[in-house]
């Protein structure tokens, strides 16, 4: 089971719990792609509940940060843009909220991770090989994908950080992002997403799952905490305040409700 991008985001995390349990995933079955912390209510809380389910976990670019004492998030935001600036209020807020104990705990992530799974390695990575705050979504060009492919020295990676599913399947290789798990994929609903990878004979069998959960419950969270409104909205909307870190493919997708759901995903 993959996912990333809890974003602080307490109640979406529990509900996935419950889902790995009642499915039957034991903890070395499951991967978080990073960014435990971040815009949502409960950072300190989010952490200690990854900590303590014994997961496999890399540092996404906030935990890097943190961890090594940074005034900023690290999330490769264009200076000045809405999403650096409502960073320099959601970002101090973890820093305030997150114990010592916290950050040391982050300072045992790898920022990547080469698992073996079904006779194959799969590169686990935030970003990308090259850079962990790298936006990578499905219309990343593929020659760009292959130079990461290659400098990991792997067939299949797993990927996070851009917030919406998506899989690239060409060429014998595949990139696979789960979605985040904290925050919606601009597609409208309030949907937050994680997905499965199970060995079938010759080849593996890739599902994306959509999770519900008590988002407003969140939002009340976020709002009584002066938290930025825009992200609190989005737990209810579905649509980000700000496309700007989006590839105009993925930007002409807002809204769109993504039709994943119950798929299978044979590679």
């Amino acid at each position: 089971m993959i996912f990333g991008g809890v974003y602080s985001n307490l109640d979406a995390l529990k509900t996935l719990q419950v889902w790995a349990n009642t499915n039957g995933f034991t903890e070395n079955q499951i991967i978080c792609t990073g960014d435990v912390a971040a815009y949502c209510a409960e950072p300190k809380e989010s952490v200690e509940l990854i900590a303590d389910w014994g997961i496999h976990c890399i540092a996404g670019n906030v935990e890097i940060q943190l961890r090594n004492g940074e005034d900023d998030c690290g999330c490769n935001f264009n200076e000045e843009s809405s999403c650096d600036m409502y960073s320099r209020q959601w970002y101090p807020f973890v820093q305030e909220q997150i114990s010592e104990k916290n950050i040391n705990w982050m300072k045992t992530l790898p920022e990547a991770l080469l698992v073996e799974f079904g006779g194959k390695k799969w590169g686990v990575v935030h970003g990308s090989a090259s850079e962990t705050s790298r936006f990578v979504y499905k219309s990343t060009p593929w020659e760009e994908k292959v130079s990461e492919f290659e400098l990991f020295e792997v067939d299949r990676m797993i990927g996070g950080h851009c917030g919406i599913p998506f899989l690239d399947a060409r060429e014998g290789k595949v990139w696979l992002n789960s979605g985040a798990l904290g925050m919606p994929a601009n597609d409208g609903t309030p949907r937050v997403w994680f997905t499965t990878i199970k060995k079938k004979e010759n080849d593996f069998e890739i599902q994306f799952h959509a999770l519900d959960y008590d988002y407003l419950l969140q939002q009340t969270k976020m709002v009584e905490l002066n938290l930025p409104k825009v992200y609190a909205n989005t737990l209810q909307t579905g649509l980000w305040d700000s496309t700007e870190v989006l590839r105009y493919e993925e930007v002409a997708l807002t809204g769109k409700r993504i039709d994943l759901k119950g798929k299978i995903f044979k590679v």
